[in-house]
């Protein structure tokens, strides 16, 4: 087992001990600039972690580390339902277990096998550079299913707004009661910005033209403008489900065309068995004549 590997693991917990210890125990002294912000009001007060065990580890490493996020990583993490806090968690998780693997595995090694091979220190360190980045780079992989669920979520609620516009509900009444039937992602969102709205004692249809913009969903865009036509006193229901139809039409056509990009890339791989099969009648005709 390697001793080096082992005292850098080591002076690394040693370390990060300490540091927690010292960030726990030591008062926090803000900067001038941040008070002055904050006495002056063009500050707001940083929430502190109320949550429970991952998303208070993840606010407690936000808190002392105050790294900004990403707007897009915001957008990802909102469409999932995730909070920031717990991916900051499984951002320190994960690199906390790439930098212990190599330690690990040589424990495991030398507690069964007697001795196990030698790994170098600086192993420890790209695993846990890169499990730092592997809650990220999934969560941008799962960028495509995560607009399609919020897709198929949204047109959904325009079904349920639209017959709620056909009981004779109000625009802003029959978007509140269709948001209120589901807790999914995208309802939950729509119900908090409706709320917003209310508490505002402003109409709902800019704020829903917002959100729309912050998620990228073009769908929620277009409904809003349909339900703002409520103001003018215009009749709803045949635009409104003149709209879905096409939105779902859309959405229909888009779902297709990424069918046939998948049966394509299945199609050169069932093509490959052919041409091995192929290969078995060619080769010894071409062996034959290169020998002649």
């Amino acid at each position: 087992m390697n001793a080096l590997l082992v005292a850098t693991g080591a002076g690394a917990a040693i370390a990060f001990g300490l540091w927690a210890l010292a960030g726990t125990l030591l008062p926090v002294r803000p900067r001038l600039a941040d008070a002055l912000d904050l006495l002056d009001g063009s500050l707001d007060v940083p929430a502190e972690p109320a949550g429970t065990g991952l998303d208070r580890l993840g606010g407690w490493l936000r808190t002392r580390l105050r790294r900004p996020v990403p707007t897009a990583t915001l957008r990802r993490l909102r469409m999932a339902g995730r909070s920031v806090d717990r991916h900051v968690a499984h951002k320190a998780l994960t690199a906390f277990a790439g930098l212990a693997l190599p330690s690990l595995v040589g424990v495991v090694l030398a507690a069964t096998v007697g001795a196990g091979p030698e790994v170098p220190a600086a192993v420890g360190l790209v695993l846990g550079a890169v499990g730092f980045f592997l809650p990220d780079i999934l969560l941008r992989g799962s960028d495509t299913d995560l607009t399609e669920d919020a897709t198929e979520a949204l047109l959904t609620y325009f079904d349920l707004v639209t017959l709620e516009r056909l009981a004779n509900a109000s625009g802003s009444q029959a978007l509140r009661a269709a948001a209120a039937i589901s807790d999914v992602t995208v309802f939950a969102a729509v119900r908090d910005a409706l709320e917003r709205a209310r508490l505002e004692q402003r109409v709902p249809y800019p704020e829903l033209q917002r959100l729309g913009r912050e998620l990228e969903l073009p769908a929620l865009v277009d409904i809003a403008d349909v339900m703002a036509l409520d103001e003018a006193g215009a009749a709803l229901s045949g635009a409104l489900r003149a709209r879905v139809r096409e939105l779902r039409d859309a959405h229909l056509t888009q779902a297709k065309i990424a069918a046939a990009a998948v049966s394509e890339r299945m199609a050169f791989f069932m093509v490959i068995p052919s041409l091995v099969f192929g290969l078995f009648f060619l080769v010894p005709p071409v062996l034959r004549l290169l020998a002649g």
